[in-house]
């Protein structure tokens, strides 16, 4: 199991290549997180909601993801509410107070399918949320310390050193364990270290004396890994830095959702992806992104409230919108049964002719299509659909046609184009991961890198700097069944 000190220490990141390492070994590996926070949600084969980090995880360890890997998903509707995912579905909508007054009951959920997934693989490894040791949360916690107790598992524990303040990351934590805990951590791991690792021998000593524990590794900090980020909290660390090349300005909705969705576009060469909240700061982009977001109608009341209504209107590039970004595309968006907060009704944008109904209903699956539009005329896609809307209107200009939904033959078109091409939106999830279609879409608004050679499987990549960073006799014992 994987501890961190804190959110975002790179926990998700060290299990994504402690799973591409065992994978590489021989070994059936699977991720596992017993609960986790995050709009950024992936589609399982069956239909079912998990998180995108641990789909990412699962891909890594080269198994295809299922709902046991990560039976509890939180999806923020708002600062206080969120839709509750249980074993793939949703379960119900809860503010913080109702869910936490639950967690007893979900603990069953975390153990059963942490002993079904144990029992199909050699080896399990699960990752917590946040930090362990939360003492007003940690009596109901399911995700952290009880898991690993639980399982009885070899725990390593994690701290961010780029943010300041290792030694008390570390050797807190540690503190704060309860003893039975405190036996199950095997080592230490220093993450996102800048610089020559050799100038922080002195720091390894400390902690180790201190401690008791191995420092197992000193991972460096790495640019560009090309995973998809867990949650939203990283888009707060900034923009993406700018340059030469073609930039997107993707807006940065309430209750983002699926933004991993343009990760394919800012690993192409001389294209910058930058996450914008103010209308000025569209200013030069080629194009603009509407992604998912979990809160559709509040997306709408945020757009007017910033000014992006008249911004959008008169932007000359293009405008393109995934899922709720293409509901808030339409006419009109309608939730007469309060499916996403309390619902209601209200004025689309007005770029495509559609409109949007919230049925009951929520659609998760995976598809195949064929593209219809004109930079990848007949080009195959695959991807995903998340949403409990319904959009209909004009057809006469669909992006694409569906094929194949959950593996069964389909054909019904999704998306609208506008006649000139620059306007379009559709509800696919990983549309730009395939090439042909990103590559001719970019190509289209012109940019000059289609000759480029692919980036290299960033997996392989990850698992290299790792298994470097830890040495071979730490990883077998951490990963020897």
């Amino acid at each position: 199991m994987v501890l961190g000190t804190a959110s975002s220490v790179g926990k998700s990141t060290l299990v994504t290549a402690l799973c591409r390492i065992a994978a590489r070994r021989g070994l059936r590996v699977a991720p596992f997180k017993a609960q986790n926070m995050s709009n950024n949600a992936a589609v399982t084969a069956d239909g079912g909601e998990i998180g995108r980090s641990t789909a990412v995880q699962a891909e890594a360890a080269r198994m295809a993801p299922t709902v046991q890997m990560n039976p509890i998903l939180i999806k923020p509707e708002g600062q206080m509410r969120s839709q509750i995912i249980v074993e793939g579905r949703p379960w119900r909508s809860l503010d913080a107070r109702d869910f936490w007054q639950r967690k007893d009951l979900l603990w069953e959920v975390v153990t059963r399918n942490l002993d079904a997934l144990r029992a199909q693989c050699d080896l399990v490894i699960a990752e917590g949320a946040g930090s362990p040791v939360e003492l007003n949360l940690k009596p109901r916690d399911i995700v952290n310390a009880r898991v690993a107790t639980y399982a009885q598992a070899r725990t390593l524990l994690v701290g961010d050193i780029d943010t300041g303040g290792i030694f008390a990351q570390l050797l807190g934590t540690l503190m704060l364990l309860e003893p039975e805990e405190r036996a199950l951590i095997t080592g230490l791991v220093v993450n996102r270290f800048r610089g020559d690792p050799a100038l922080f021998c002195d720091g390894i000593a400390i902690l180790e004396q201190r401690s008791g524990l191995p420092v197992l590794g000193v991972v460096p900090w790495v640019d560009d890994l090309g995973l998809a980020e867990e949650d939203a909290v990283a888009l707060e660390r900034g923009p993406a830095p700018t340059g030469a090349g073609m930039t997107i300005a993707v807006l940065r909705l309430p209750a983002i959702a699926n933004f991993d969705d343009v990760d394919p576009l800012a690993r192409e060469p001389g294209v910058h992806v930058r996450y914008v909240d103010r209308p000025e700061e569209i200013a030069g982009a080629a194009a603009i992104i509407l992604p998912g977001t979990k809160h559709t109608l509040a997306a709408r009341r945020w757009l007017s409230e910033r000014g992006f209504d008249a911004a959008l209107a008169s932007f000359p590039g293009a405008v393109v919108g995934i899922c709720g970004g293409y509901q808030l595309l339409g006419e009109r968006i309608s939730d007469p049964l309060g499916i996403e907060g309390a619902g209601g009704d209200a004025p689309g944008l007005g770029l495509l002719p559609v409109e949007t109904i919230f049925a009951a209903e929520k659609r998760t699956v995976q598809i195949e299509a064929h593209a219809s539009a004109p930079w990848a005329q007949g080009a195959p896609l695959r991807g995903y659909e998340i949403h409990a809307g319904r959009t209909t209107g004009s057809a006469a200009r669909p992006l694409s046609t569906i094929t194949s939904r959950g593996g069964v033959q389909a054909n019904e078109d999704d998306g609208h184009i506008s006649a000139d091409g620059r306007i379009w939106g559709c509800y696919i999830h990983g549309l730009f991961a395939n090439q042909t279609f990103r590559r001719g879409w970019l190509s289209s608004l012109g940019w000059q890198g289609s000759g480029a050679e692919p980036s290299p499987d960033p997996y392989d990549r990850l698992a290299d700097i790792v298994e470097s960073a830890f040495g071979a006799r730490h990883l077998d014992d951490l990963l020897t069944p």
